[in-house]
């Protein structure tokens, strides 16, 4: 009788002392590096015949090292942006400042989150960003919550529950992952009454709406989508114009939140924050990880009897942001104070303002160091078109070169999934039957990461496509 072959496999504990999972326990715990040796023992077992011979301790080994690094790949770590895609959502949007990534290292120790350092007493959270909010906007107050859409949900349910909220057809906005206006508006306990059509909205379609149950006047940017063509949509300082009852509300949901004028950088206009102040709107909302460039965050901004009220409705404990979001969100705000050095600095900014050219040169430089390090790879420069994504300046085509790879044995769809798969992932696109980098979105000295990740992808010359 034919011993039992899964009697000969190696125990946990023995596969725990070989050197290339001891070398690993420092990354992932002794835990978790036994959960996955033990996991693969016993699928091995239960896949085990009784012909079978019993899987040597090198090929458990090599599997569970397998199974560690497809736990590292799906934790959240920095990937090379070669989309073009400047804001991409998938990509965690805004690329941090290196001022905002600092701040978030010497969170290592206790802060002073909720402290009054000159008293000793109980403090008020958030309140240099808050401060800072108040300078570069005009605005009386602030506050800071988790995303945009939390922060119109807050101000619909703290100010308009059980009255009605005028919004134009035009702007029922619908945003990524399903997320719609009227949806919120009806989560906040407000009636939504529409007004206009699809393409027009006048100022007096506004007008014929007010009732003494209206409780507010909602403008929303359309960040995501533009109509072009036949349209009409009503201004902010138009709006402000039909408060003859003190109690109205205008509210001015900016989406995007630019807080200087784009123009400025050569940009298309894009509505700001300061101006929707200076027009008389009594609130203004919107995001922080879009063009102002720091991490997710939803502002509120306006007047101070208003952001009162908001802060002692209960849903703003449950909304408010912890200290990471703070620090980050503070040091991005500070880059605005000198708009003559915004762009030098901020890293959307720069990506979204670096001249055509400056990008064609570094692809071209990156393809000549690829002629000598991958020449096994076909290389052109491309001009190609870069977009701002996370409903910013949407249509708004942003010239840029890109590097059109393709490799011999490797098709296209299997060269962009080695690249997202490397050490760091390398996040590309597949057209025209080639990967294209964008170098519009590569950062400074990322792009020797792109051309070590390509250099290492040889294919085998007997390598199928596919």
């Amino acid at each position: 009788m034919v011993d039992d072959p899964r009697r000969a496999f190696p125990s946990v504990s023995a596969l725990l002392e070989q050197p290339a999972l001891q070398a690993l326990l420092p990354l992932f715990s002794q835990p978790v590096v036994v959960e996955q040796i033990r996991e693969e023992v016993a699928a091995r077992r239960d896949s085990c015949r009784a012909d079978d011979p019993a899987p040597a301790p090198d090929a458990l080994v090599a599997a569970v090292l397998e199974r560690l690094e497809a736990l590292d790949r799906d934790r959240l770590r920095g990937v090379v942006n070669g989309t073009g895609i400047l804001l991409h959502t998938g990509l965690g949007r805004a690329v941090l400042p290196p001022e905002s990534a600092r701040a978030l290292a010497h969170m290592d120790r206790c802060c002073n989150l909720q402290i009054d350092l000159s008293t000793g007493k109980r403090g008020k959270r958030n309140h240099t960003t808050e401060a800072l909010l108040c300078r570069l906007t005009g605005a009386e107050a602030a506050m800071v919550v988790n995303n945009n859409a939390a922060a119109t949900l807050l101000v619909l349910a703290a100010l308009c529950r059980g009255r009605e909220v005028i919004v134009s057809r035009g702007q029922l906005i619908e945003i990524g992952g399903s997320f719609r206006l009227p949806d919120c508006i009806e989560q906040s306990g407000a009636t939504m009454v529409e007004v206009g059509t699809t393409n027009k909205t006048h100022l007096r379609d506004y007008r014929a709406a007010l009732s003494e149950r209206t409780a507010a006047v909602l403008r929303v940017n359309p960040s995501n989508y533009r109509i072009v063509g036949f349209n009409k949509s009503v201004s902010t300082s138009e709006l402000v114009t039909l408060k003859e009852e003190p109690s109205l509300l205008v509210i001015d949901d900016l989406g995007c939140g630019a807080l200087v004028d784009l123009q400025r950088f050569g940009l298309p206009y894009e509505p700001t924050v300061p101006e929707s102040m200076a027009a008389g709107a009594d609130l203004a909302l919107f995001s922080g990880d879009k063009l102002i460039g720091g991490p997710q965050a939803g502002i509120i901004v306006g007047r101070a009897d208003l952001i009162s009220a908001i802060k002692k409705h209960p849903l703003t404990r449950m909304l408010r942001v912890g200290k990471l979001t703070d620090a980050a969100l503070e040091q991005a705000l500070r880059l605005h104070l000198d708009p003559e050095t915004l762009a030098e600095h901020h890293p959307t900014l720069r990506m979204l303002t670096e001249p055509p050219q400056g990008v064609k040169r570094r692809a071209m430089r990156m393809r000549r160091q690829l002629a000598s390090r991958a020449p096994h790879l076909k290389v052109e420069v491309v001009a190609t078109e870069s977009a701002m994504g996370g409903g910013s300046l949407p249509g708004v085509p942003i010239p840029s070169w890109a590097l059109a790879i393709q490799a011999e044995g490797i098709s296209p769809d299997r060269l962009c999934a080695a690249l997202r798969l490397g050490n760091p992932p390398v996040i590309t696109r597949v057209h025209e039957g080639a990967v294209r980098v964008d170098l519009r979105t590569v950062l400074e000295g990322e792009g020797a990461l792109v051309i070590d990740a390509l250099a290492a992808i040889v294919p085998r010359p007997d390598s199928p496509q596919g």
